[in-house]
């Protein structure tokens, strides 16, 4: 049973221990050290963090290094399984992975971000950062433009203030104005594209994803390396394959 105190401390105590993991996270396992030299905490005050996580079971420690366990897996995949259409998507991504032999994903929007909820890979999958749950920036992915095409102007300039457009490489869009001259293109074509502006090399074409209701649920991709996807693929064979899976997993919503 959670314990009835609050108070600042309490609240720092809980970013702190948040903090540690994500770090964790990222670095695919740290030290008590590794720890410190990316923070300004005190060597008790990481050990007692790192023990407390590690006796609730969300952290395995080897060697004194210190891993993610597999816990999280319980507390990732209930928010995943509520969300609409998830089994049906999750069978559309696989469908589109061996298809196209490529890497394919379905990503949905929380708080301006685009998270991978999931991802598939056919003969010939990319190596990429898309590790379910992971967040990305939505106007960097052919995904998540699908997704933003479909906003009213007000949430796209509340999204642009909120998250920003950083830039992750020469392509990437980083000017509101562009972005909202591209999002106009997305909708007369009905589908986006990813040309090199998430990762070097890499080139993905997304469109979006509605349910029975007419609601947007998220949107599904299919992505690979620009020296095996060429530019046809990309703005036509893809498109087309994406659009009618999409209209399949609408289909199929309406019995789900």
């Amino acid at each position: 049973m959670l314990g009835n105190r609050n108070g600042t401390s309490e609240v720092s105590t809980t970013r702190t221990s948040f903090e540690i993991l994500a770090l964790i996270r990222d670095a695919g396992g740290a030290t008590i050290a590794d720890i410190r030299a990316e923070t300004d905490l005190a060597k008790s005050t990481v050990y007692r963090h790192l023990r407390t996580l590690h006796d609730m079971n969300y952290l395995v420690e080897e060697g004194g290094e210190y891993r993610l366990s597999l816990r999280f897996l319980q507390l990732s995949e209930p928010p995943r399984i509520r969300r609409p259409g998830y089994l049906v998507a999750k069978q559309k991504v696989i469908e589109l992975a061996i298809e196209t032999d490529e890497r394919s994903l379905f990503l949905v929007e929380e708080g301006f971000e685009g998270v991978y909820l999931h991802r598939a890979g056919g003969r010939n999958p990319l190596q990429s950062d898309t590790m379910i749950g992971k967040r990305r920036p939505l106007h960097a992915l052919a995904a998540g433009k699908a997704i933003l095409a479909e906003w009213p102007d007000e949430r796209i300039d509340a999204f642009v203030e909120t998250a920003g457009l950083d830039g992750l490489t020469a392509n990437t869009i980083t000017d509101r104005d562009a972005l909202v001259e591209e999002l106009e293109q997305v909708r007369e074509q009905g589908y986006a594209t990813n040309m090199a502006e998430h990762m070097e090399g890499l080139r993905a074409a997304g469109v979006p994803v509605y349910n029975h209701e007419d609601d947007l649920i998220g949107a599904l991709s299919v992505f690979g390396p620009s020296g095996r996807v060429s530019r046809d693929d990309i703005e036509s064979a893809y498109p087309d394959l994406l659009e009618r899976k999409a209209s399949e997993l609408k289909i199929d919503l309406t019995y789900d």
